[in-house]
């Protein structure tokens, strides 16, 4: 065997440990670098989903009942209360059994809470029923659970035959029954469209009178005269008006009285 082969033999297992050694040390290198930095994140001001305009259909018991339309969806699942977030505006239409729409709610911001099943409306609410009636608030609560509707702000209710409105609501969540807690007005059916009727209508301006002439009554048998032409105008008679007589007495002040609100 040549010498060159014998030497490479022998070097060999010098080779393998130190191949060895280097692997070693790489990888206790590893272990001892800096771990990697990671941040905290708040669950509650960072959404576990962001959806931009959403237009879907939710259904309950196999049922499609809800048809949500919004410009931006969050969604913190997260949080230790769970809810959904809609703040730049949100269309929701409800449906029946036959698919046939009950109610229609707009908002300009919603929450959903998922575990209570609760919807919190803000903004400029708009609700309307099957009987084409339209509730107007600032602040709206809809509680699916227990199937009502409830608010503790100014309500204003749109009626075929009157307007109402008041402070406090309460409704089904069809808006069919609902009372409001304390009455502030009723007023006519047209009273807040443009051009609608008036309970109080403005008096007429009188007219003024045609001027008439009497004459005196003409026996009978008698032919009229005729008239003659050479005869000279009558000259109209000019009445003289009588002159105020100066009141003896000093004019007294007006007295007004101011009411304050």
């Amino acid at each position: 065997m040549p010498t060159s082969t014998v030497t490479r033999l022998r070097l060999l297992p010098a080779l393998i440990l130190a191949a060895i050694t280097g692997a070693s040390f790489v990888v206790s290198g590893c272990k001892d670098s800096d771990p990697v930095a990671t941040g905290s994140v708040d669950p509650t001001h960072t959404p576990t989903m962001l959806t931009r305009d959403v237009e879907t259909l939710i259904s309950d018991s196999g049922v499609t009942r809800y048809r949500i339309v919004t410009p931006i969806w969050y969604v913190y699942d997260e949080t230790p209360e769970p809810f959904w977030r809609f703040p730049e505006g949100l269309r929701l239409e409800r449906y029946d059994n036959f698919f046939r729409i009950e109610a229609t709610v707009t908002a300009d911001s919603a929450t959903y809470f998922k575990n209570k099943q609760l919807w919190r409306l803000d903004g400029n609410v708009s609700l309307t029923n099957v009987m084409n009636e339209k509730f107007l608030t600032n602040q709206l609560f809809w509680d699916q659970r227990q199937e009502k509707l409830y608010s503790d702000s100014f309500i204003h209710i749109e009626r075929p035959d009157k307007v109402l409105e008041g402070y406090g609501f309460d409704s089904n969540q069809n808006l069919t029954r609902y009372t409001i807690r304390r009455v502030s007005g009723i007023f006519p059916a047209g009273a807040f469209t443009p051009g609608g009727n008036s309970s109080a209508q403005s008096p007429k301006a009188p007219q003024p009178a045609a001027d008439t002439m009497q004459t005196a009554p003409r026996p009978s048998g008698t032919k009229p005269d005729k008239p003659d032409r050479n005869a000279a105008a009558p000259k109209a008679q000019i009445r003289q008006l009588p002159q105020p007589q100066a009141s003896a007495t000093k004019s007294e002040s007006l007295q007004t009285q101011t009411t304050r609100f």
